[in-house]
Formats: C-alpha cells, sequence, structure tokens
C-alpha cells in the first residue's frame, strides 16, 4: 500500500526511523541513532529548525554550505510560486530563465567566466568541468590534491582525497593523479610531464578539516597552470556565494579560473541546482560547434524552478550583502574561539574564513592510550569531533557535523544570516562542554556507551 503525502506529514519520529531501516541505509541510520542524531525536524526558517517534540535548534551546520541565505528564505520562495504553471523542463526548446541565470552568474564571477552548463549536484558539475578540460585541452591528466573532496560520483571520487571513499571501487577513473595542497612546487613539478588538462582545487579545504592556504596560493595556480597549458578549475561548491567574506573565496587572492564549479546555496537551499561555468574560450575548444554542443548532456539541469530559485537566491545575496556579514560574524566567531583554545588544552586548532570555520581537537597522550594499544587514539581521531557535535546538539541546540576527510575537525558553518546572539549561545556552549568534558574518555563516557565499546572493539 502506498503511502500517501498526507499520511507521509504525520508519521511520528520512531516511524521514520523504521522507514530508513527497512528501505533506506540502515546501518547509516543506526549510526545516527547512536548519538541521538535521528531526530524528526518539521519546521525550519532563517538559522532556526524545530523537531516534532517542539525543541528549537540552532543549524551551525548549514547544510555543508548549502544555506547561505538561510532555511526558506521567503523571497526565494516566492520566486519560485511565481513560475508555478510554466513548463519545468523542455528539451527541445530553451529554457528562459536558466538563460537568465547564466548571464547573472557571469556578471558575479570572476575574470572572462560566462558560459554555463546547468545540473543537479556538486559532484555533477564536477564531472561536467572534469569533461570540459580533458575535450578543450585534448590532453588526458586531472590533477587533484590529498585531502580534497569533490564528490562521489566515479570522476568526482578519482579526485577526492581520502582512501576511504575510493578503496571500495577500484580501479578508479584513470589519469588522476593527487599533489599536496598549498604546494606550488609540486603543482609546477607534475605540469612539466605536459599531459595535465587540469588542476582543480578548492580554494579553502571543506572536507580536508577547513584548510586555508597561504596568502597568494590560488594566484600562483592560475600563473603556473597556463605557463603549462592547463586549465585552472576552482570548486567554488561549499566556499562560494558570499561564505568566506567574499562572493567566491578565489577572488581573495584576485585569481581568476578557468573554469569554475558551483552548487549548494546556488537555489538557495529550496532545489538541487549546480553549474559550472567557462571562458568563450575553453568553451568553444569544448563544445562550440553544432557537433559537439550536445556530447555533454542533462535532463533536469537548468529547469525552470531551479532557474527561479537561483535567480532569486544570487539577488538575496548581493541585496542584502551576505558576504560582507559573513566576514564580519566570522572574524567575530574566530576571536571567540581562539579565546576558547586559550582555555582549553582538548582544542589544537581555530581556523577558517568567514562563516566557514573549523575546530580540530588534540589528540589522547598518556599511559591510559598506552594501555589501550593506541586504541583510544585512533577512536578519539574518528570520534571525538561526532562526540562534541553530540553533545552540542543533545544538551544544547545547535546542530553542527565533522568534516568528512578529517572527523576530528568539528565545522561551523551557519547560514551567513546568523546573529551574533546566536554565534554567542554556540561558543558559550561549547565552552561548557570543554568545561566538563576534559578528555576524548570522558566525552564518550558521557555521550554514549556504543561509542564507547567501539574505542576496545575498533581494529
Amino acid at each position: 500500500m502506498l503511502i500517501t503525502i498526507e499520511e507521509a506529514l504525520k508519521l511520528d519520529r520512531k516511524s521514520i526511523i523504521d522507514l530508513h531501516r527497512e528501505y533506506g541505509n540502515t546501518a547509516f541510520a543506526s549510526l545516527l541513532g547512536m548519538l541521538n542524531f535521528d531526530k524528526l525536524f518539521v519546521r525550519a526558517e532563517g538559522v532556526k529548525v524545530w523537531d516534532s517534540e517542539g525543541n528549537e535548534y540552532l543549524d551551525f551546520l548549514g547544510g555543508y554550505g548549502s544555506l547561505n541565505t538561510g532555511h526558506n528564505h521567503p523571497y526565494v520562495i516566492e520566486t519560485i510560486k511565481k513560475v508555478v504553471g510554466r513548463p519545468n523542463f523542455m528539451q527541445a526548446s530553451l529554457p528562459a530563465l536558466a538563460g537568465v541565470l547564466a548571464h547573472n552568474l557571469a556578471e558575479i564571477t570572476p575574470g572572462d567566466l560566462k558560459h554555463c552548463f546547468f545540473g543537479n549536484s556538486g559532484a555533477e558539475a564536477v564531472e561536467g568541468a572534469l569533461k570540459a578540460a580533458r575535450i578543450a585541452t585534448q590532453k588526458p591528466t586531472i590533477i587533484s590534491t590529498i585531502g580534497s573532496f569533490h564528490g562521489k560520483t566515479m570522476g568526482a571520487l578519482s579526485l577526492t582525497g581520502r582512501q576511504k571513499y575510493q578503496e571500495p571501487f577500484k580501479p578508479l577513473v584513470p589519469a588522476c593523479d593527487k599533489i599536496p595542497f598549498n604546494d606550488t612546487k609540486a603543482l609546477e613539478t607534475r605540469l612539466r610531464q605536459g599531459d595535465v588538462a587540469a588542476f582543480i582545487v578548492e580554494p579553502i579545504q571543506g572536507e580536508g578539516g577547513i584548510i586555508v592556504p597561504d596568502k597568494g596560493y590560488l594566484k600562483a595556480v592560475e600563473e603556473i597552470c597556463h605557463a603549462y597549458g592547463a586549465l585552472f578549475i576552482a570548486d567554488e561548491i561549499q566556499t562560494g556565494l558570499g561564505r568566506t567574506g567574499k562572493m567566491f573565496a578565489c577572488e581573495w587572492d584576485e585569481a581568476k579560473p578557468d573554469i569554475m564549479c558551483i552548487a549548494k546555496s546556488l537555489s538557495g537551499g529550496i532545489i538541487p541546482t549546480s553549474v559550472f561555468i567557462t571562458t568563450e574560450e575553453v568553451w568553444n575548444k569544448a563544445y562550440g560547434t553544432k557537433e559537439k554542443c550536445l556530447l555533454h548532456t542533462t535532463t533536469f539541469g537548468g529547469n525552470t524552478w531551479a532557474a527561479a530559485a537561483g535567480i532569486a537566491a544570487l539577488e538575496v545575496i548581493k541585496n542584502d550583502n551576505l558576504a560582507d556579514k559573513a566576514l564580519e560574524l566570522g572574524d567575530y566567531l574566530l576571536d571567540k574561539l581562539q579565546i576558547l583554545k586559550e582555555k582549553y588544552g582538548l582544542i589544537k586548532e581555530v581556523r577558517g574564513r568567514g562563516l566557514l570555520i573549523g575546530l580540530e581537537f588534540e589528540q589522547p597522550k598518556g599511559m591510559l592510550d598506552k594501555l589501550s594499544g593506541g586504541a583510544i587514539s585512533r577512536a578519539s581521531e574518528e570520534y571525538l569531533g561526532s562526540l562534541v557535535a553530540g553533545q552540542l546538539q543533545n544538551k544544547y541546540g545547535v546542530i553542527t557535523a565533522y568534516t568528512l576527510n578529517n572527523p576530528n575537525v568539528v565545522r561551523l558553518e551557519p547560514p551567513l544570516v546568523v546573529t551574533k546572539e546566536e554565534i554567542d549561545h554556540v561558543v558559550d556552549s561549547l565552552d561548557k562542554i570543554f568545561e566538563a568534558n576534559k578528555s576524548f574518555l570522558g566525552m564518550a563516557v558521557k555521550s554514549s556507551s556504543s561509542i564507547l565499546a567501539g574505542v576496545f572493539g575498533r581494529k
């Protein structure tokens, strides 16, 4: 029997959990349950969300950068309502609003970026960028960085810099090499071989643990790539659209990519959408003839609802000066977190730019770790971030998560409409957590017996 939407909206938390365990990702549902992360959220507005029991939370995860304009921004939703009744996608035509969104993106992106191809996810934008680079340059190799994250589809996965996600799916796409992040010498050395189509890099490594490169790194990347006939691809999926205090993070170095990938907040977090945008020169080499213009296509990319949301989201980001607000509030949050770092030995480093901030923790040392054969250190590296996130959510109503490639780092990535008062609540909550939990083991004991059992059972 099919469940209707009316029935679905009335389901309680247990029923939703049971559905996921039975028909979805069973192990993931169990993992979320270990830390009480399987709540049923029923309402969202701005930075705040509410669960089915009426509890209020501050969302400092922000959809991994998908909610720069906040949850359910009213202007974005009202804009979508204006196109209800129009065809959402008509393949035998040129979608009007996709053309407008492409124009608007060309207006706000750096350098000579102009031609757009719309998709549905960040990984799809990366896949399109890789294909464009290979066909435009007629070279095979794509370089990425160790610790990077570009997605989990096959091409994007081949460039993502964590073995844990790659090993089960090998062999991966060939001619994908990795070099250290923030290392221009390594880049130039690899480019000398002459077979590189493009170097793809995040202006700030997100899932790698919020790693900010040296000043001037991206501009140097641009110059080195061009010196050796390779394209520079900026993956701005998480860093773009105001997140770091500029419209795009590569602007901090005045760097001008040949291709840029944008997604997440492109639709205001309402509808899945993405784009890769490139220069006229690269586009014409890749798809500039009638014979080649249909070599890369998609069904839903640039659909009317998604394009309308994108047009509205860009207006909100620009008109409300969200990049400037991200810079001001990010500096405010970083200063507060630095004070916590000086106060507590559990914090190893605080880093970030704008409202993309990571909090990395020290690893356990001493006799107890030796007696456990290093099991506590290994478990801390994998679980400490999730334990802090668990206490933030379950005790203090703050939603966060760890970074995928470095689970020892908790990310703070709220919507750019956050207030100082909301930031103060998060900092005060962290202060209380660190004051009450002086070590990983103590936090594990208080957080979850299942996690604690895993400490000593993990190989």
